[in-house]
């Protein structure tokens, strides 16, 4: 059994990720660019500490975890720029149905709680963007988008879970958000303004520190304790930061229907996390 202080770093880090996509809606600068700086700070911030513990075996798995990262942030970010925040997020925070799926090839094949918490979850994260879906060509490809985005981010969790059994955090998180931000830059270049305004500067700044420095590094840490099925199913709170935050910085309303699409998420995350409890 799991001691509580695990479960509340565990969810403090989602809440720390749940400010990436309000955040980034705060820019203005192109979506590779926003995430190729996001990542290169976050790495600057790590390899000081964990350049020197780097392995050969870890490096060959946690490299293509940060290709899964790159992608991940290439798409999601993206997509913010195409959809709603609430249509984005929920889209993109689908990938426990795809972790759960191949959590088998790491031995750790989910339950049916989990299943059903999935699915309460996911009826909740549709009633929070109620409204927020819409038919155009622009948001419908801004939906694709989230949705690859939430195919790449699972590849990153299920690869960091097994690399995580055996890389300690720093070294790990050093290498694979550096990793991220390789992938990212050459794409940077090629196809965006590498620099972005003066005005972005100080939102970039934050979402390296809060959502990727803090959050996504808490979501690292639990993927040595927790199974990637409950450490995916936990970041589905991420809609409800994020639709909260949204409602405070843009004044993207908040309907009764969404309040109940709230509660659905975090009774379906409780529910998903029953199958955790006796697993490693």
């Amino acid at each position: 059994m799991r001691k509580g202080w695990e479960w509340l770093a565990l969810f403090l880090g989602v809440g720390a990720v749940s400010w990436g996509g309000p955040l980034i809606r705060l820019t203005s600068a192109p979506a590779l660019t926003v995430a190729a700086w996001r990542m290169l700070l976050s790495a600057a911030f790590f390899l000081p500490f964990g350049l020197r513990s780097w392995r050969g075996k870890d490096i060959r798995l946690a490299i293509p975890a940060g290709a899964f990262l790159a992608a991940h942030f290439a798409f999601w970010i993206q997509s913010l720029r195409l959809t709603s925040v609430a249509s984005s997020v929920v889209l993109v925070n689908t990938n426990p149905l795809f972790v759960g799926l191949f959590s088998w090839l790491l031995g750790e094949a989910p339950g049916r709680p989990f299943w059903s918490g999935v699915a309460i979850s996911l009826a909740g994260t549709a009633l929070i963007g109620l409204g927020d879906f819409s038919l155009s060509a622009k948001a419908l490809w801004g939906d694709a988008l989230a949705v690859l985005g939430a195919m790449a981010a699972s590849g990153y969790l299920l690869l960091g879970r097994k690399v995580r059994k055996t890389m300690p955090l720093i070294p790990y998180v050093s290498l694979t958000y550096l990793a991220a931000a390789l992938f990212l830059w050459p794409l940077t270049l090629a196809l965006a303004a590498p620099f972005p305004s003066r005005q972005d500067w100080p939102w970039i700044g934050l979402i390296a520190l809060v959502p990727q420095i803090l959050g996504h590094t808490a979501v690292n840490w639990a993927l040595g304790r927790f199974p990637a099925f409950a450490v995916a199913v936990s970041i589905l709170g991420e809609p409800v930061g994020a639709a909260l935050w949204a409602f405070l910085l843009f004044g993207e309303g908040l309907r009764p229907v969404q309040g109940v699409g709230m509660a659905l998420v975090l009774l379906g995350i409780l529910c998903s996390l029953r199958s955790a409890q006796l697993r490693s």
